[in-house]
C-alpha cells in the first residue's frame, strides 16, 4: 500500500440495491433505504437510474414537496428540466449536478427532456442539521465543465462533486456534514487512495464493472458500507477491469431523523407542521 495511506478501511457490509418507483413511475433502484439511515447519517437516500427504454423515465417527477434536507442531483446520460415553486429553472444535462437545499420547503418537478435515448444517474439525499431544517430554500445547477475534475498518475479520473481530493476542492463545500462526493473513472489494473476521518461514515457505489475495496469485491450495483475503525486513514480501491464508482462520505449529525415521505425532520411534531404547512401552501413562497 502507498506510504500515504496507513490503514485502508474495509467492507462492513454489502448492499444489494432495491428495484422500485417514485414520481410518475420512473423505475430505478433503491441503493440507500430508510434503513440505512442511522448508520450512513448524514446520508438519508441513494436513488440510481439507468435505462434505455422512454417507458421508464418519460413520465419524469411532476410537483413533489421537500422540506429538511438537501437533494443532489448527477446526471451522467440524458437531459432532466427542473422547475421550482420559488421560480428556479434549469436544464440538467450529461456530467451536471443540481444542489438544492430544500429547507423550510419547497415544491419542485424534475421532467425529462428527451423522448428516446438512454437517462441515466443518481439522486443522493443529504440530511439538514436541527438548526439548519427550516432555513430558506436554495439550489445551484453545475455543468459538467463545472464540475472540478483530475486524472491520477494511475490513470484514475476523479470528478469532484463535494469536498476535496488530493488537493481539489469540489463544486460545493458543507460546513456542517462536510460531505465527500467523488465519481471515480477507473482504468482496468488502476488503484485510488482517499483519506477519510475515521468519525465520517462512509461508503462506495459500483456502477460499471466491478472494485476491489479494501481488499474486498464488490459487483457492479451493489453499495459497500465501509467500516469506521478508528485506526484507519482513508480507503483504497483497487480495479481489475474498467470500472466506475461513487464513493461518498459525510461527518454525523447524531441527530434523530424523523421521515415522512418527502419531509425529514427531528420530530413527528415537526412533521406535522410540514403537512399542515405543505397543504396551507405556504412551501410555495420559497425564497430565492
Amino acid at each position: 500500500m502507498h506510504e500515504s495511506l496507513k490503514l485502508s478501511r474495509s467492507v462492513e457490509q454489502l448492499v444489494t440495491g432495491q428495484a422500485t418507483s417514485d414520481g410518475a413511475g420512473v423505475k430505478l433502484t433503491r441503493v440507500l433505504t430508510q434503513s440505512l439511515q442511522r448508520r450512513l447519517d448524514p446520508f438519508l437516500m441513494l436513488d440510481a437510474f439507468g435505462t434505455d427504454n422512454p417507458e421508464d423515465y418519460i413520465a419524469g417527477f411532476p410537483d413533489h414537496p421537500h422540506r429538511g434536507f438537501e437533494t443532489i442531483t448527477y446526471m451522467i446520460a440524458g437531459r432532466m428540466r427542473h422547475r421550482d415553486s420559488a421560480g428556479h429553472e434549469g436544464l440538467l444535462e450529461n456530467g451536471g449536478v443540481q444542489w438544492m437545499t430544500a429547507g423550510r420547503g419547497v415544491i419542485h418537478s424534475e421532467l425529462p427532456e428527451q423522448q428516446e435515448g438512454r437517462m441515466e444517474g443518481f439522486q443522493l439525499w443529504l440530511n439538514l442539521a436541527s438548526r439548519d431544517k427550516l432555513q430558506a430554500a436554495w439550489y445551484r445547477d453545475f455543468q459538467s465543465a463545472d464540475i472540478p475534475q483530475f486524472t491520477t498518475a494511475e490513470g484514475v479520473m476523479v470528478r469532484v462533486i463535494a469536498g476535496q481530493s488530493h488537493g481539489v476542492a469540489g463544486a460545493m463545500q458543507r460546513d456542517t456534514t462536510q460531505p465527500l462526493y467523488l465519481d471515480l473513472h477507473f482504468a482496468a489494473g488502476s488503484r485510488f487512495e482517499q483519506a477519510l476521518p475515521a468519525s465520517h461514515n462512509a461508503f462506495v457505489y459500483v456502477y460499471r464493472g466491478s472494485l476491489a475495496v479494501g481488499g474486498s469485491e464488490v459487483p457492479r450495483q451493489h453499495m459497500a458500507i465501509l467500516d469506521n475503525s478508528p485506526d484507519t486513514d482513508g480507503v483504497l480501491l483497487e480495479a481489475a477491469v474498467s470500472a466506475r464508482a461513487l464513493l461518498i462520505a459525510g461527518q454525523p449529525l447524531g441527530e434523530p431523523i424523523v421521515q415522512y415521505g418527502p419531509f425529514v425532520m427531528n420530530t413527528q411534531a415537526e412533521i406535522h407542521q410540514a403537512i399542515h404547512d405543505f397543504r396551507a401552501g405556504r412551501f410555495a413562497a420559497a425564497s430565492d
